[in-house]
């Protein structure tokens, strides 16, 4: 059909980033990450039975985050109920 490009290209595309890439295959055994695994100490904190509620476990920021979105959830609420009668009044002459 007209319109499709044949088969694969002859060379591979030039590289986007500057930085070479490692296939899986070519790191080895051996693989070097950036930061250190935090999964762990992670999977420790979201286990411990304490009565907190999971997305409020990492303290201070988390409750922050959380009393953002509600006001920010709130106040658009409002907002909307407040333009919606507005729109729902009729004109002035």
């Amino acid at each position: 059909p007209q319109g499709l490009r044949p088969g694969v290209p002859a060379e591979p595309p030039t590289m986007i980033f500057a930085t070479p890439t490692k296939v899986v295959s070519q790191a080895g055994e051996a693989a070097q990450y950036l930061g250190i695994n935090k999964v762990p100490d992670l999977q420790r904190l979201f286990q411990i039975s304490d009565g907190v509620p999971v997305h409020l476990k990492r303290g201070v920021p988390d409750k922050l985050l959380y009393r953002t979105t509600m006001a920010l959830t709130i106040g658009g609420t409002l907002y909307c109920l407040v333009a919606l009668y507005m729109a729902a009044q009729p004109r002035k002459k």
